[in-house]
């Protein structure tokens, strides 16, 4: 029977730290400083799918696109608030993972565990794609499937050198696109109220070319699907804050900077391209060259500026591979330390490096890049693409719940301790519920919105079918793991014995 005090102690109390997880990760050398963190914070998020997919988007919605990156940039910042208030009181790597597991139980920590890790895994596979497209285009003789591995080679040896490493690379591909962002925003506002040369003022744009919401306001909700695509990948600066030197000043910095980061980044850049192109002028996006960025800074007259985005858009690609590799390499850790996947995943080198669970997502995205290369009319790899793509949706209801199911865990005193809160609980928590719910049913009034939501529901019931039997091995893993600890336990009370008489 459980004492008093036990049931009164915190889901906080026995904290996850980074030093435990990361095996010799511990070593100050090996960790992520705090340049790092800022600039995967602010640079994180950033890839082709903001480069090159805000051309879809705005294609399909018009200037109203301008709301679903609004709507799902709330959407994200809820999530990323009550992700933060666990993450500072608990820093762990495979973060969310680990309090579903704590908030929810096994099954929780299971399902989003491995969504995430396959979501990333489609996320390599559209990165690894896209970038040797770009170097077929740059250069002829080299064939794209091989571009593609190429890529995926090079980023697997930059992550299995150290966590620093990984950073280091990350803060430069970072601050590349981050600059690029910057430049692109004054050189657009200033374009858009004709101060630019050859410039004419082009607001209207906004409103002349059937409206701002040609294809009605339900479609804007219809993109929000597309746009979560875009900002997934804003809880890998709560990761690798984790793996920092302050676990805790990172993740309030990532958690607090995220909403000016969305509204600058994301809505800021769309909103100048939608001002300056007619939505129904703009090329459809097929690779780097016909990205909306590429077109919009051809546009400004800068000699050379084409090709210098599109090297732009290309850092973006490998930004992004890089931290996919990242990403899906500790959460596969993470679940293979929890008993939800094999156990010699979670081995980890000297340098703190979780060498197997690499290796083996990047087997996943190879795969998937293959695929599309050698049988592109299978339907393989768009059912990677469709079915990851909710992934996103999934993730941050997973994120509302275990937040709430912690707070009802806790004390009003350990509530009032807490070094990072989420508003108006649980209010924020159902209107993010509420807000998915909705594009979800939003999303299956169109043809492209149900094939998104029915390949996400196979993907996650094909791992439903699979959990009672990981559950049964997870049983007799922790009966083992205890009958261990019992006989260890007996040895050091027999030792002690001996020593005293």
């Amino acid at each position: 029977m459980k004492s008093a005090s036990h049931e009164s102690k915190s889901p906080y109390e026995r904290p996850v730290s980074p030093e435990t997880s990361a095996g010799s990760v511990h070593a100050p050398h090996r960790k992520l400083r705090s340049r790092h963190v800022t600039m995967i914070t602010l640079g994180g998020i950033i890839g082709a799918s903001l480069f090159v997919g805000s051309g879809n988007v705005i294609r399909t919605v018009g200037p109203a696109a301008v709301l679903s990156y609004l709507i799902g940039g709330l959407l994200v910042f809820l999530a990323m608030r009550m992700l933060g208030e666990m993450a500072a009181a608990r820093p762990a790597i495979g973060s969310f993972m680990e309090y579903a597991r704590v908030g929810l139980g096994d099954w929780a920590a299971y399902l989003v565990g491995w969504l995430y890790w396959y979501f990333w895994v489609g996320v390599l596979a559209y990165e690894a794609v896209l970038g040797g497209e770009t170097l077929h285009g740059w250069f002829p003789a080299l064939p794209s499937w091989a571009g593609s591995l190429i890529l995926l080679a090079i980023f697997v040896g930059t992550n299995l050198i150290s966590v620093r490493t990984f950073g280091e690379v990350e803060f430069w591909l970072a601050s590349i696109k981050v600059l690029a962002i910057v430049v692109f925003l004054v050189a657009g506002v200033l374009f858009a109220f004709g101060l630019w040369p050859h410039s004419s003022f082009s607001i209207p744009n906004l409103w002349e070319h059937g409206g701002f919401a040609p294809n009605g306001f339900g479609v804007a909700f219809t993109g929000v699907a597309l746009v979560i695509f875009s900002y997934f990948g804003t809880e890998i600066a709560v990761m690798a804050s984790a793996e920092s030197e302050d676990p805790a000043k990172g993740i309030r910095q990532a958690t607090s900077t995220v909403i000016w980061r969305i509204l600058l980044f994301f809505v800021g850049a769309v909103l100048v391209i939608t001002t300056i192109v007619p939505w129904d002028e703009l090329p459809e996006p097929v690779d780097v060259a016909s990205a909306p960025f590429t077109y919009v800074f051809d546009l400004f007259g800068v000699p050379g500026a084409a090709i210098v985005m599109q090297l732009v858009i290309f850092t973006a690609v490998i930004s992004v591979l890089n931290s996919g590799l990242y990403s899906a390499s500790r959460m596969f850790s993470s679940l293979a330390e929890q008993g939800f996947a094999p156990k010699f995943v979670a081995k980890k080198a000297k340098n703190g490096v979780p060498v197997a669970a690499l290796l083996a997502s990047t087997i996943g995205g190879v795969v998937a890049t293959i695929v599309n290369f050698a049988a592109p009319e299978s339907g393989v790899f768009s059912f990677i693409m469709n079915s990851a793509g909710l992934v996103a949706l999934f993730v941050y209801v997973f994120i509302a719940l275990t937040q709430m199911r912690m707070r009802q865990k806790m004390t009003p005193e350990e509530v009032a301790d807490l070094k990072l809160k989420m508003w108006l609980h649980p209010w924020l928590n159902l209107l993010l519920i509420a807000g998915i719910a909705a594009v979800l049913v939003v999303m299956l009034t169109t043809e492209d919105g149900r094939t998104q939501v029915w390949t996400s529901l196979i993907a996650t019931a094909a791992l439903v079918i699979v959990w009672p039997f990981v559950r049964k091995n997870l049983a007799k893993r922790r009966a083992r793991e205890a009958v261990a600890a019992e006989r260890e336990s007996a040895e050091v009370a027999t030792a002690e014995a001996a020593l005293e008489s």
